[in-house]
C-alpha cells in the first residue's frame, strides 16, 4: 500500500499538556481478544431453560391468512410453544412508523406477527419455540398455513397508478410520503442556460451482509417483571425504550445488553417485527428465548435499501458555471415504513444532498416514496448519500463533457470555496466548514492526474479503454435533535459518558455508543488516556449495557467519534479536574501549582513527581478521614454532549477511480482508487483509513455487484450467498487514502465522523470512471449496479 499524502488545513489546540494518543495510529484496544476467539457474540450466550425460536415466514409477496394448523407441530419433540399473530397481539401493541415533521407521511399499523395478511415474502407469521434450534426447525415443517394469494405491488413505477391494487386500502393510495423543494426561478434558469443535460439514474435494491446476522436473546423474569435482552444492535437505549412502550414496561425494568457485535452498517439500528415477537415469546413463556437469523432468512427479513429511480438535469453556461440542478426521485420502500426511524429518510436525504458540494443557487426537487410488496427498506450505510452523490456527480461529468471542460477543472471552478463558510447550500442545508478546494488539490497530486490522463490516451490508441472518474461529496454526521427528536421519535441525539478512577489508578469509562467492529473502543481509550492523563494501558472501556452506561443514541450516522468521543473527553477532563482537587487537598497545596502527567501529580514549576494515581485512589476511597472537613472526593463523573449548533455537522471529501472496461465482455477491472477525506480532527489515522477503505468497498459493491432481484410476483430471486454478489478481496483495487483536517468548532475534540463517506462517494467515482472509458464509443450507463450485461447493451452488443 502506498503511503498516503497528508495535508492539514487547520488543527485544534492540544487536549492536554501531555497528548500522546489522540491523532496517533494506536492499535485497536481489544483486537487481541477477538483474534484469539474470545469475543462474546449473542449466539455464544447460553442461559438456563433457554428456548429457541424459528419463524414461519410468508412464502409469497402478498397473502391473506385463512387458517393456521399447528396441532402436529405442537406435539413434536422439544416444542415449547407455537404462537400466532392473534396471540402475540394480546401482549405486544402494533406500531405506526411516521415522523411528525415529515408532513403528510403515512403508514399502516404493523404487528410483531402478521394477523390477517402478510405483505412481503419473509414477513413473520407464526413462531415455533423449542428446546433446541434443530427441534424448532423440525417442527416448523409441520406448520400448515392456509393462505389466499393476493395481487402484489412490485414495481415502484406503477405503484401510484389507478389500476394498481392498494396494499393498505385504509390509506387511500400506495404513497407513503411526498416532498417538493423549489428555491425559485428554476424554469427561467434552465430556459436561459447555454447547456442543459438530463439523465435518468437507476439504483438497484441491496442489503447489508453483516458477518454476524441479526440475533437476540430475550429473558423475562415473571417474578419481578423485568426484561433483559442480549442484542446484536446499534442503539441499545432506543430498543430499551421501544420494548417499554410496546410491552407496557418501565425503563428501570428493561435492560438491553450489546456485547460484541459482528458488523451492523445500519442493518441493526432498526426495530424488526421478530425483535418484538422474540421478546413477546419470553414474556408468554417466562423463560429465555433466543432468535438467530440464518443467512437465507436474512435476505428477506433484514431491511433493504437504495431502490430509486432519479430523473435529473443540470444547467450550466459557456463560462463553465453550474447554474441549477433539478431532480425527480421515486423510491420504493416495501409495505410499511420501518420502525422507528421511518423509511422516508433515505429519499429525504437525497433531496437535501443533491448538488451539495457546489455553489449554484437554483434547485428544485420532487420526491415520491411508495409502498410495495417487497422487504421493507430503511437506513443503510450512507442513507441517501450514494444516490445523491451519483446523481450529482454523473450530471456534473455530463455537463463538463458537453462543455468540453476537463471534469476535474470543472469541479474546481464550481465547488463552494473553502473560505466561504459557514454558508447555506441551495437545498437549505447549513454547512459549518468544509474543504472542497483543498481536497481537490490533494487528490490531483496523489494520483498524478496529468500523467494518468496521458497514460489513458496512449492506451486508448492500443485498444485498451480506461477511464478516470471523480466524486466530490459531502456527508452529514453528528445529527442534532432536529433529526429525529423533532419528529417525535424517541432516539437520543445526545450521549453521555462516565469516567471513574479506580483505586488501582485505572480509569474506567462507560459509554452508550457501542463497538460494532469500527474501532470506537480504541478511540475512546485514546481520548480517555489523554483527557485524564494516564497510559492507554490503564484505561478500560465499557459499552452497550443500558443498566450501567449513561443514556445515549448509540452507533449511527458516523456519530461515534463526534458525539460519543466528545462525551468521553468532557467526562475525562472533569475527572482530571477532580483528581487535581483531591491531590491539592492531600498535599495541602493550591491546585494551580499542580499538573497531571502520565498517571502522576507533578509540581507545575519544577516538574517534580509528587503523588501517583494509585495513592490518589487509595486515599480517595479508603482514607477520606484524612481529608479536610467537608471535602468530597468525587472520583466518578458523568458528562453529556449534544451537538446543537447545526442540524448536522458535515464532512466532505473527494474520490477518484481508475478502471479498465473490456468492450468485448463488458467486464470492469478496478485498477486504483483514491480518497481524500476531511472528517475533522483525525483521532486515529489507522482506524480512519480502515473505515474509509471498508466503506469504499461497500460502495463498490453497490455500483458493480449487489442487487436484490425480484420477479414479477414479488419473490426474491437471489436470496443466498450463492447468488447475491458481494465484493471479494481479489476484485478490489489498491485504495489510497489521505486526509485534510478542518475540525468542527462545535466541540472541543473537533471530530466530525468518517464511517459513511467512503460509501457515499465510491459509486459515483466508479460510475463516472466507467462512463469515461465508454466515452470512446459514445456510450454510457447510469443504472446501478453496472453489470457487464448493461455495458454490452449500452455498446449495442446486446438487444
Amino acid at each position: 500500500m502506498n503511503k498516503p499524502f497528508e495535508s492539514t488545513v487547520m488543527t485544534s489546540n492540544p487536549i492536554t499538556n501531555d497528548q500522546r494518543y489522540i491523532g496517533v495510529s494506536e492499535p485497536r484496544h481489544k483486537a487481541r481478544r477477538l483474534l484469539e476467539g474470545q469475543g462474546t457474540y449473542v449466539d455464544d450466550i447460553v442461559l438456563p431453560r433457554m428456548g429457541h425460536v424459528v419463524y414461519w415466514r410468508s412464502p409469497v409477496a402478498h397473502m391473506k391468512v385463512v387458517n393456521i394448523h399447528s396441532e402436529v407441530a405442537r406435539k413434536m419433540p422439544g416444542v415449547l410453544a407455537v404462537i400466532d399473530g392473534v396471540q402475540m397481539a394480546e401482549i405486544c401493541k402494533p406500531w405506526v412508523a411516521t415522523l411528525g415533521h415529515m408532513v403528510g407521511m403515512k403508514s399502516a399499523p404493523q404487528y410483531a406477527l402478521a394477523i390477517d395478511r402478510a405483505c412481503w415474502q419473509g414477513e413473520p407469521v407464526v413462531a415455533v419455540v423449542a428446546k433446541t434450534r434443530a427441534q424448532a426447525e423440525d417442527a416448523l415443517q409441520y406448520i400448515d398455513v392456509e393462505w389466499e394469494e393476493l395481487p402484489p405491488v412490485v414495481s415502484m413505477e406503477t405503484a401510484l397508478d389507478p389500476s394498481t391494487p392498494l396494499i393498505h386500502p385504509e390509506l387511500g393510495d400506495n404513497l407513503c410520503f411526498t416532498r417538493s423543494l423549489d428555491v425559485g426561478q428554476v424554469d427561467e434558469v434552465f430556459a436561459n442556460a447555454d447547456v442543459v443535460v438530463e439523465k435518468t439514474f437507476g439504483f438497484g435494491r441491496h442489503t447489508g451482509v453483516t458477518l454476524e446476522p441479526r440475533c437476540q436473546i430475550a429473558d423475562y423474569n415473571p417474578g419481578n417483571k423485568s426484561l433483559t435482552v442480549y442484542h446484536s444492535q446499534q442503539a441499545p437505549h432506543m430498543m430499551q425504550d421501544l420494548y417499554c412502550r410496546q410491552f407496557g414496561l418501565s425503563e428501570s425494568d428493561v435492560q438491553v445488553i450489546c456485547k460484541d457485535v459482528g458488523g451492523s452498517f445500519g442493518i441493526k439500528v432498526h426495530a424488526y417485527p421478530d425483535d418484538f415477537a422474540t421478546v413477546g415469546l419470553a414474556v408468554l413463556l417466562g423463560r429465555p428465548v433466543k432468535f438467530v437469523a440464518d443467512r437465507l432468512e436474512s435476505f428477506t427479513s433484514d431491511i433493504h435499501a437504495r431502490e430509486h429511480r432519479v430523473k435529473g438535469r443540470i444547467a450550466a453556461n459557456h463560462a463553465g458555471d453550474i447554474l441549477a440542478f433539478e431532480i425527480d426521485d421515486l423510491t420504493g420502500i416495501g409495505p410499511y415504513s420501518m420502525f422507528p426511524r421511518t423509511s422516508a429518510i433515505e429519499g429525504n436525504q437525497v433531496v437535501n444532498l443533491v448538488g451539495g458540494p457546489y455553489k449554484h443557487q437554483h434547485y428544485r426537487a420532487k420526491l415520491n416514496v411508495v409502498f410495495q410488496n417487497k422487504a421493507p427498506t430503511c437506513q443503510y450505510r450512507g442513507v441517501g448519500h450514494p444516490i445523491a452523490c451519483a446523481v450529482t456527480e454523473g450530471l456534473v461529468d455530463l455537463a463538463a463533457q458537453k462543455l468540453q471542460i476537463d471534469p476535474l477543472e470543472f469541479r474546481k471552478r464550481n465547488v463552494i470555496p473553502d473560505d466561504a463558510y459557514p454558508c447555506t447550500g441551495a437545498s437549505g442545508i447549513k454547512l459549518e466548514v468544509l474543504s472542497h478546494e483543498e481536497c481537490l488539490r490533494v487528490i490531483e497530486k496523489m494520483m498524478d492526474y496529468p500523467a494518468l490522463r496521458k497514460e489513458q490516451d496512449e492506451l486508448r490508441k492500443q485498444g485498451i479503454y480506461r477511464g478516470i472518474g471523480f466524486a466530490t461529496l459531502i456527508e452529514l454526521t453528528n445529527p442534532s435533535p432536529a433529526f429525529y427528536g423533532v419528529g417525535g421519535a424517541r432516539i437520543a441525539s445526545q450521549d453521555g459518558a462516565t469516567a471513574r478512577l479506580d483505586p488501582s489508578g485505572v480509569v474506567t469509562v462507560l459509554i452508550g455508543v457501542g463497538e460494532q467492529g469500527q474501532g470506537t473502543e480504541a478511540i475512546y481509550a485514546q481520548i480517555a488516556a489523554d483527557g485524564v492523563g494516564v497510559s492507554i494501558d490503564d484505561v478500560r472501556i465499557v459499552t452497550g449495557d443500558t443498566s450501567v452506561t449513561p443514556y445515549g443514541g448509540g452507533t449511527w450516522a458516523s456519530r461515534g467519534a463526534g458525539v460519543g468521543g466528545e462525551a468521553v473527553l468532557l467526562a475525562c477532563q472533569a475527572l482530571q479536574e477532580n483528581i487535581l482537587k483531591l491531590a491539592g487537598a492531600i498535599l495541602n497545596r493550591p491546585v494551580d501549582d499542580l499538573i497531571v502527567y502520565r498517571g502522576t501529580i507533578l509540581d507545575r514549576a519544577t516538574k517534580a513527581e509528587l503523588l501517583p494515581f494509585t495513592e490518589i485512589g487509595r486515599i480517595g476511597y479508603f482514607r477520606t478521614d484524612t481529608l479536610p472537613t467537608g471535602f468530597s472526593a468525587d472520583l466518578m463523573v458523568t458528562r453529556h454532549y449534544t451537538q446543537k449548533e447545526y442540524p448536522f455537522i458535515f464532512t466532505n471529501g473527494v474520490q477518484a477511480s481508475y478502471v479498465e472496461v473490456d468492450p468485448e465482455t463488458g467486464f470492469v477491472t478496478l485498477l486504483k482508487h483514491w480518497a481524500v477525506e476531511d472528517c475533522g480532527r483525525v483521532l486515529n489515522p489507522m482506524l480512519v483509513d480502515e473505515q474509509v477503505r471498508g466503506a469504499i468497498v461497500q460502495g463498490i459493491g453497490g455500483v458493480l455487484f449487489e442487487e436484490c432481484l425480484y420477479d414479477e410476483s414479488g419473490l426474491l430471486r437471489n436470496g443466498s450467498m450463492a447468488d447475491y454478489l458481494v465484493p471479494m478481496a481479489n476484485e478490489m483495487p489498491d485504495i489510497e487514502v489521505a486526509h485534510v483536517q478542518t475540525p468542527t468548532q462545535s466541540s472541543k475534540l473537533g471530530a466530525k465522523g468518517a464511517g459513511e463517506a467512503g460509501t457515499a462517494g465510491a459509486p459515483a467515482a466508479v460510475q463516472n470512471a466507467i462512463n469515461d472509458a465508454l466515452s470512446a464509443f459514445n456510450a454510457s450507463v447510469f443504472d446501478q449496479p453496472i453489470t457487464p450485461e448493461k455495458i454490452l447493451r449500452a455498446l449495442g452488443k446486446l438487444s
